[in-house]
């Protein structure tokens, strides 16, 4: 699997990277006793920031719009039939995926079709598994029209990740298992499927971008 980091990470990295550059001189040459000390600890930061940002490529073996890939790395957090007020109006199959801030953050579209609908939300930065951080915490919704079929897909913010990017807008077309989005150290990600769509998945099993297949419609 080839490593690459995200452009989301380049300008923070960059500026992390000069100012513990600019410590550990300062560390050699004023407090040169907790150089190699202070060294060590600057290594470490900076590997942790480092995989915050990795982009794996993840190439989908079989691209079809029957079946629901996840859309980010993380852990089932939850999988229940709840009524979805903002754009069905009905119930509908939610299936969430929670991303710590160890996990990938690069968020991909599930399905390939057009984004029938499109809003951003901006809100509360409640801990992701907090039962209202779907309707209370910062957010995007994004709905994937396909053939006959739409699902519903909410990038949420958490504690910690208090910026989310998208890259997709209403009326544009995409493809299965393309970024569109990034949320910065850890978050959730919801997705809302009809009520026939068959579950793949289980609670608390850990779920990879673009390899696990979520459902089957």
């Amino acid at each position: 699997m080839l490593f690459r980091i995200h452009h989301e990470g380049h300008r923070l990295l960059a500026v992390s990277a000069l100012i513990l550059l600019i410590l550990n001189i300062a560390a050699y040459q004023f407090q040169p006793i907790i150089f190699w000390s202070f060294l060590a600890l600057s290594v470490v930061f900076y590997a942790i920031l480092l995989q915050f940002f990795r982009n794996p490529v993840r190439e989908i073996a079989i691209a079809d719009n029957h079946l629901i890939y996840a859309p980010a790395d993380g852990k089932i957090c939850v999988i229940e039939e709840v009524m979805e007020n903002e754009y069905f109006h009905e119930k509908r199959l939610q299936v969430s995926i929670f991303m710590s801030p160890f996990n990938v953050h690069v968020n991909r579209n599930p399905v390939s079709g057009m984004v029938n609908y499109f809003k951003y939300h901006p809100g509360k930065y409640l801990v992701a598994w907090h039962p209202k951080s779907s309707t209370e915490n910062e957010r995007t919704t994004v709905v994937y029209g396909f053939g006959e079929s739409e699902i519903l897909m909410r990038q949420i913010a958490g504690a910690l990740a208090k910026r989310i990017k998208w890259y997709v807008d209403e009326g544009q077309i995409v493809t299965q298992g393309g970024e569109m989005g990034f949320i910065k150290f850890g978050s959730r990600v919801d997705l809302y499927l009809p009520l026939n769509a068959k579950v793949e998945v289980q609670m608390d099993q850990h779920v990879k971008g673009n390899q696990t297949i979520i459902a089957r419609i």
